[in-house]
C-alpha cells in the first residue's frame, strides 16, 4: 500500500531532514522512521479492519434481503417491499354469491303442480308467521341460486311436503317436490337430502322407528337419486321402557 507507506504525510521519508525528536543517537532508528512505521502499519490495521467490518455488514445485509449478488448497497427501501408485494387476485367465478330472496308463499299458491286442496290448508299458524321454512343455495347450476321450500304442520312442526324452485328468465320453475309425511329437504354441498321419517305401528309422532336419508343430484334438466341410507332409532326412551313395533318395510327402486 504506497498510499500510507509511502506518501500518507505528503512528504517523502528519504532520511533528508526528517529526524524524530524522540529517536535519540544512541537509539536502534537513527532518523526514527521505526516508529512512524510502526504509527503507519496501526493506521493501516485499523483501516483494513474498518473495511472488513464494512464488508461483513454489506454481506450480511444482502443475505438478510435475499441479495443474488447484483444488489449490494443493502436491504430494500420500504416502498420497494411495498411495491413488489403481490396483489391479492379477486375470487374465481362459482363463489359466494348473494341469495335473491323470494317470498315461499307466493311460489307455493302459484305452482301449478301442487293441488288446490294443499293450498287452501296453508294458513299461517299466528298472525302471519306461516309453518314454512325456505333456503337457498346451488343445486341446478343456475345463474340464480335454487330455492327449497319445506312445509310442515304448526303444531308439530312435522314436515308435509318439500319443493325446489329453480329460476327460469322471470320465474321459479318448480322442478322436485316430495308431499309425504314427515319430510324435510335440506341443500348440503351441492346436493340435496331429503329426510323421511318411518314410523312403525303404534309409534308416536315424536318418536319415530327411524329414517331414510335419500340424496338427489341434478342431472340434464332433473334429480336423480344418488344415495340412500336408512337409520333405525333406539327404542329405549322414556324411563328405559323398550318396546318393539312392527318392523317398516324398505322402499323397493
Amino acid at each position: 500500500m504506497r498510499g500510507l507507506d509511502g506518501e500518507a504525510d505528503g512528504r517523502r521519508h528519504d532520511g533528508e531532514g526528517d529526524i524524530d525528536s524522540g529517536g535519540g543517537p544512541g537509539g536502534d532508528d537513527r532518523y526514527g522512521t521505526g516508529r512512524r512505521r510502526h504509527a503507519r502499519t496501526a493506521k493501516a490495521a485499523s483501516i483494513t479492519a474498518a473495511a472488513g467490518l464494512v464488508a461483513v455488514g454489506l454481506s450480511m445485509a444482502a443475505c438478510s434481503t435475499g441479495g443474488t449478488g447484483s444488489r449490494d448497497e443493502g436491504a430494500a427501501a420500504t416502498k420497494d417491499v411495498a411495491a413488489a408485494a403481490p396483489t391479492p387476485s379477486p375470487p374465481a367465478d362459482g363463489g359466494q354469491r348473494s341469495a335473491e330472496r323470494v317470498d315461499p308463499i307466493e311460489l307455493l299458491k302459484a305452482d301449478p303442480k301442487i293441488g288446490e286442496r294443499f293450498k287452501a290448508d296453508l294458513k299461517p299458524c299466528v298472525a302471519d308467521a306461516y309453518p314454512v321454512d325456505a333456503s337457498y343455495g346451488n343445486l341446478t347450476d343456475a345463474p340464480s341460486p335454487d330455492v327449497v321450500v319445506n312445509v310442515m304442520t304448526c303444531g308439530d312442526a312435522v314436515g308435509i311436503g318439500t319443493y325446489v324452485y329453480r329460476k327460469q328468465s322471470d320465474t321459479y320453475e318448480n322442478v322436485f317436490m316430495a308431499e309425504d309425511a314427515a319430510v324435510y329437504a335440506t341443500i348440503d354441498r351441492g346436493e340435496l337430502v331429503v329426510t323421511k321419517q318411518v314410523y312403525a305401528k303404534g309409534d308416536p309422532v315424536a318418536y319415530p322407528s327411524g329414517e331414510d336419508v335419500i340424496t338427489y343430484r341434478w342431472a340434464g334438466n332433473r334429480f336423480t337419486q344418488h344415495d340412500w341410507v336408512h337409520n333405525d332409532y333406539s327404542r329405549a326412551v322414556g324411563d328405559g321402557e323398550v318396546t318393539e313395533p312392527a318392523p317398516s318395510e324398505l322402499p323397493v327402486g
